[in-house]
């Protein structure tokens, strides 16, 4: 059986972060509720993945360790009721630090989760709290503790750079605390600021100012040298791991592996068929209500655009998109068809190619964005 994915989103967290505008709210009295909801899609959606082996599942948010880990051994119990989980999978939690004690750590070992997301963002208090994030640098170096004495040696923390008031020493040094805590893979990220968020705001009213783009770029590069010293290999523009301990569900969406979304605004992408849920708590529960699947809006995707998505998301990816996966998928040769863009960007030094494989430069990564502008269709 082909490979497939589920993601399942808790919207609930302590706070809203000053920069976030994903879909979140602060903890409150519908958790139940919603859990309820949410065991009951995963049941209705179990038919479109019932020819499928499920290899990944991540539980994202939010901060789904917000919420109480009975929640969360319910979710999992459903997965495994409903679809044809795979012995080796991999099940992912995002936590945040400080939200995470002995109990929920070793629930979750127990539970089958063998693979932490952190959203630490920061070990410097300053910064975490114009980040507006609900935790201290201790508190994230005492939860990595509480996990790893619980079992868990795949731990990623995501950090910002590009932050307001951050220098590249207080970046670099989060990256070393990092790299002695253990843990397994890092993602780094520059800081995007979003409209309708508490940071634009500040922003545009000159509360806070961004580091320059020589410095946001400096950073990333001397994360990304300072990490390789410590033996972490890139294999994504942003995310760098251990050995062996890349994500493998991320790695599913950058190949546009198939996977269902559940919870709020999920999104769902099964062959040539892109859908996502509504991200109305009344709509949503309504429709879950009535036996309906949640559903927004849907797309359907011809081959072109497919194969356009495929070389994007795979340009991310340090190993670059593989000629012959490419046609074997497609059924066309991608220097063919795309040969004009390609010979565009290896003149500008920002891919290169080989007789098998297409790749970002080092510049091209910096500048992936003006390279994916044209491969759309």
């Amino acid at each position: 059986m082909e490979n497939a994915g589920i993601y399942i989103h808790i919207p609930f967290c302590l706070s809203k972060c000053s920069y976030c505008d994903f879909t979140s709210v602060p903890l409150n009295d519908t958790v139940g509720r919603y859990v309820s909801s949410l065991l009951k899609e995963l049941q209705i959606k179990a038919h479109i993945l019932r020819d499928y082996n499920i290899d990944t599942i991540f539980i994202g948010g939010g901060t789904p360790s917000a919420i109480e880990s009975e929640h969360i051994g319910n979710i999992i119990k459903t997965v495994y009721d409903c679809f044809a989980v795979a012995k080796n999978a991999e099940i992912t939690i995002e936590v945040n630090p400080g939200t995470v004690d002995k109990y929920k750590a070793e629930s979750y070992n127990y539970l089958g989760i063998n693979r932490i997301s952190m959203g630490i963002q920061s070990f410097d208090d300053r910064l975490l709290g114009c980040l507006g994030r609900a935790h201290t640098g201790e508190n994230a170096i005492n939860t990595v503790k509480i996990l790893k004495d619980s079992g868990f040696n795949n731990i990623n923390g995501d950090f910002i750079f590009g932050q307001p008031g951050q220098t590249l020493e207080s970046f670099l040094n989060d990256l070393k605390t990092a790299s002695e805590l253990g843990l397994s893979h890092i993602s780094m990220y520059g800081l995007i600021i979003e409209d309708g968020t508490l940071m634009k705001r500040w922003l545009d009213e000159g509360f806070v100012k961004l580091p320059d783009e020589d410095l946001e770029r400096e950073m990333y590069h001397q994360g990304i040298r300072l990490l390789s010293m410590e033996k972490y290999h890139q294999y994504e523009i942003s995310n760098l791991s251990r050995e062996g301990m890349e994500c493998r569900h991320n790695i599913g969406y950058w190949r546009l592996k198939p996977y269902i979304g559940a919870g709020l605004s999920a999104h769902s992408n099964i062959g040539s068929k892109r859908f996502w849920n509504t991200s109305s708590f009344a709509e949503y529960f309504k429709k879950i209500e009535g036996c309906e699947m949640p559903v927004e809006d849907e797309e359907n995707l011809d081959s072109e655009t497919r194969a356009s998505e495929y070389i994007i998301l795979g340009l991310r990816m340090n190993e670059g998109i593989d000629y012959v996966e490419f046609e074997n998928r497609f059924g066309f040769d991608a220097k063919k068809r795309f040969g004009a863009v390609i010979d565009k960007h290896r003149r500008g030094g920002l891919l290169t190619k080989s007789n098998t494989h297409l790749r970002l430069t080092k510049r091209g990564m910096d500048l992936s964005n003006i390279v994916e502008i044209d491969f759309l269709p």
